[in-house]
């Protein structure tokens, strides 16, 4: 019967038009409904209608002289615990309900309960206090209507709770008992079965607690204070696999589906506590998770057993979507970090490839931008490479998909191949070599400029939700940010890298005295030019000054000095100045940039001819010399302050190095860094050198012996790759500079000691003479006498004490003469101020004959002198 039948003369006045509708659905539903169904349809139109927070339905159990409750909607858990069960005595509006027959209103409550009384005739009855069982939110009341059947026998109560301070009016209380009339037809009493489930029996326990409980979807057990089955639904006895007749009576643990439920300690647990209790649980031979509550009563327990697997499931979704979700935050959050901190393009695509890709479970990308006219691939991942090198080759204008981005700077979301070759058939015939099943192409645009695009790909078909869209979207445009401040950064990253090999050196000159090789590795972070220079500079009498320094700091200004440097020192060493007297200069062109100014300075000269080395040092990391045998050696010395900050003079040392050695320079970035000291940088330098030089010096496999006499080359980059791994980021730059001594003919050598004053030139002709026949040099003769009269006469005017005549036969004549307490301008003067300027005259004749040239150097006089054909 529908409601509208039940109450006819209600239909258009005492009710609104929305009641009429839901009870007209309800009706219209009545018959497809079964279990705890009917009861939530219910509830659920009667709490939409009178914007409740939630409704109950209680079913009368007359044996046990209580109301349980079979259904509520919008409660939490908390609150519905309270009124599971209601005793006859209870004063809560469900029980007072049907005790009088009639509508009860239990207002917002005070805190202490008591029974409700009895309500005058006809009129609804206002319970003041809250129910004994259960509480209530604060400002909330209960309304409740008996559900009486059609014999006038009340079996259960349907009840709203109302946020609300006053009643509900008289509309609002019709539509409610309209309700509980629609629900009295499938709450009434139960007669006694003649069957269950499988045989046809009478319901186990005997009386049923009302048709609802008998017809319920969910599993219901009544036991005894002997854990005794009493009662048990068609459900239950479907769960537990017997008959009524075998299950009663029977003790519930000894049922074999029972044991391994757990439902033995959960009863225990609720036996002791005397309250309710309950898992979730697996149903031996049932798919699927189970819920089971078990409620004490003075007498027995029940046991209330429910098929959770769809809300267990619902609830994993969840759980997996919040999760996922949750994820997608975090690598979105760490994926913008790391496009915050990305300096070059290939950190950007890597950023995306790592934190981008993975949370949609992408596979594919590609970024292409517009450089000079034309389209560029500046990074990839998950594709092939013959695939990129495919569409590099090919025209923007042959792939429509990148025209349509490009041109509409909207995105293009494509699912399926199917997909993209019908809305783009050009790409059909190259559209498999991909790999991949769905795309998403990205405009890239920073500034308002279209820069390029990027695709997202996958490698199966896809579909994009609204979500997925607008994260996409809006982190092509964080991508395009940092790809057009990566691109900045590279060019101007390139540009101080070549103002930086501008400065250095291109090639290092070649040189009798020694075979050398340098290698400069600019720092890996930061875009600014370091100060860390190298030279080699050839000097007369086949010597070679090795120089290397450091400008302390980064950016333009040092790069500046670090030239001006460079300069000074090609300037002093054509001076010939010993290393002592040439950082002096240095130190004080430093001094005059300012005190924000330091540099660090060795400087060295190797003389071929002695095999010794001398060197000043200012502030800079001791060199490093590697033996023939393969030793390494620091020299120990006390190093003078840096430039700028030193006050000269400095002090030169010396040290006798074998033919074959190399003598190894560098800056501090090779051998410090913010985890490794100097010191130990110093020892792991030496044993690169170590290694380097003890390892086979001609190809692998070519069963090389063990040799020392490397290629400064190979064992330059023998001490990068050691020191300086590949793909290492380097917060400083470095400079290293290797060179291998060589010797001149020690037989061509000719010393003599000169006595002072007068005579001393006239000495010093004649031992020139006697040598030069010695070693038929004849034609020479005569030229090279009168030249060596004149300048030793000049140095002997000069000098405090005896001087010192050598001559050296190589590839080309030397002549020295020295004495140590001269100093360069001295000596300069002496050369230039001769008498009548005859030394002047001699050195531009024998220029003009044989290509010989007069130099000045440290604390003595030079004159080199290139041999003629006939006598090499």
């Amino acid at each position: 019967m529908g409601v509208d039948e039940q109450h006819p003369d209600s239909a258009d006045t005492r009710i609104t038009r929305s009641a009429r509708t839901r009870l007209r659905l309800m009706g219209s539903a009545g018959g497809q409904l079964s279990g705890t169904g009917p009861m939530r349809l219910a509830l659920g139109q009667a709490v939409a209608e009178l914007g409740a927070l939630g409704g109950m339905i209680h079913v009368c159990d007359p044996r046990q002289g209580v109301m349980r409750l079979v259904a509520s909607t919008g409660l939490p858990d908390n609150l519905v615990a309270g009124w599971e069960t209601l005793t006859d005595e209870d004063s809560a509006a469900p029980v007072s309900c049907v005790r009088y027959g009639t509508h009860v209103w239990t207002p917002p409550p005070p805190d202490v309960p008591h029974r409700a009384p009895l309500p005058p005739s006809g009129r609804s009855s206002h319970v003041d206090v809250p129910p004994g069982a259960g509480s209530l939110p604060p400002g909330s009341g209960v309304a409740s209507v008996p559900v009486i059947t059609a014999d006038g026998e009340p079996v259960g109560a349907l009840s709203a709770l109302v946020e609300a301070p006053d009643e509900l009016d008289d509309a609002q209380r019709a539509f409610l008992r309209m309700v509980a009339d629609w629900v009295a037809e499938y709450l009434r009493p139960a007669r006694p079965a003649a069957t269950d489930v499988e045989h046809g029996k009478r319901p186990l326990g005997g009386d049923a607690v009302g048709s609802a409980v008998w017809r319920m979807n969910d599993g219901l057990l009544a036991l005894d204070d002997q854990a005794r089955l009493t009662f048990a639904n068609p459900a239950a006895l479907k769960l537990l696999g017997v008959s009524a007749q075998e299950a009663l009576g029977t003790v519930l643990w000894d049922h074999p589906v029972v044991r391994d439920t757990g439902m033995a300690a959960c009863h225990g647990r609720a036996v002791t506590t005397r309250a309710p209790a309950g898992l979730d649980t697996r149903w031996p031979g049932r798919p699927g998770w189970y819920h089971a509550r078990l409620d004490p009563l003075p007498d027995g327990l029940v046991i209330h057993i429910a098929d959770i697997t769809e809300r267990r499931r619902e609830q994993a979704e969840q759980s997996a979507a919040q999760r996922a979700a949750a994820e997608r935050v975090m690598r979105m959050g760490e994926l913008t970090s790391a496009l915050a901190e990305a300096l070059t393009v290939q950190d950007v695509v890597k950023a995306v490839a790592d934190r981008m890709l993975p949370p949609f479970g992408a596979t594919g990308l590609i970024c292409q931008l517009i450089e000079n006219g034309r389209m560029r691939i500046v990074g990839s991942a998950g594709y092939p490479e013959g695939f990129l090198e495919f569409i590099q080759k090919l025209m923007i204008s042959e792939m429509s998909a990148i025209v349509q981005v490009l041109s509409s700077r909207t995105p293009t979301f494509l699912s399926t191949p199917q997909q993209y070759a019908k809305e783009h058939p050009d790409a059909a015939y190259y559209l498999h070599r991909s790999g991949m099943q769905a795309w998403a192409f990205l405009p890239l645009i920073a500034s308002d400029q279209q820069i390029g695009y990027c695709v997202v790909s996958f490698s199966r078909p896809r579909h994009f939700s609204g979500e997925d869209r607008s994260l996409l979207i809006a982190l092509s445009g964080l991508v395009a940010q940092a790809l057009e401040r990566a691109r900045l950064y590279d060019a101007e990253h390139n540009r101080a890298q070549e103002l930086q090999r501008g400065l250095l050196p291109r090639t290092l000159p070649v040189v009798p005295a020694v075979a050398a090789e340098a290698r400069y590795l600019p720092a890996s972070e930061g875009v600014q030019v370091g100060g860390d220079w190298y030279d080699l500079i050839p000097l007369s009498g086949e010597r070679v000054a090795l120089v290397i320094g450091d400008v302390m700091g980064h950016g333009l200004a040092e790069a500046a000095t670090m030239g001006r440097l460079r300069t000074a020192v090609h300037t002093l060493a054509d001076l010939e100045l010993p290393p002592d007297e040439l950082l002096t200069h240095l130190n004080d062109l430093v001094g005059d940039l300012g005190d924000d100014f330091y540099a660090t300075c060795l400087y060295t000269v190797y003389d071929p001819v002695t095999n010794r080395y001398a060197f000043a040092s200012a502030g800079h990391p001791p060199l490093v010399i590697v033996h023939p045998d393969g030793t390494v050696h620091f020299p120990h010395v006390d190093a003078d302050p840096p430039l700028g900050a030193a006050s000269p003079p400095f002090e030169t040392h010396e040290v006798q190095v074998d033919e074959g050695s190399h003598l190894v320079l560098y800056t501090d970035g090779l051998v410090e860094s913010s985890a490794v000291d100097i010191d130990e940088g110093m020892d792991r330098l030496a044993q690169a050198l170590t290694r380097a030089a003890a390892s086979p010096a001609g190809p692998p496999g070519a069963g090389s012996a063990p040799t020392t006499l490397h290629d400064p080359g190979r064992l330059c980059d023998a001490v990068i790759s050691a020191l300086v791994p590949e793909q290492a980021e380097t917060h400083d730059d470095a400079a290293l500079l290797i060179a291998r001594t060589r010797s001149m003919s020690a037989d061509r050598v000719a010393s003599w000691a000169l006595p002072d004053g007068p005579i001393a030139a006239a000495e010093a002709r004649g031992h020139v003479a006697e040598q030069l026949s010695t070693w038929h040099l004849d034609e020479l003769t005569m030229t090279t006498e009168l030249l060596v009269s004149e300048l030793v006469g000049n140095v002997v005017r000069h000098a405090k004490g005896p001087s010192r005549l050598r001559l050296l036969y190589g590839r080309t004549l030397i002549c020295e003469v020295s004495d140590r307490s001269l100093t360069t301008p001295r000596i300069r003067r002496a050369a230039e101020t001769d008498e009548g300027g005859r030394g002047l005259q001699l050195v531009a004749a024998l220029s003009d004959r044989w290509g010989t040239r007069f130099t000045t150097t440290g604390k003595c006089i030079w004159t080199e002198q290139a041999l003629p054909r006939a006598a090499a």
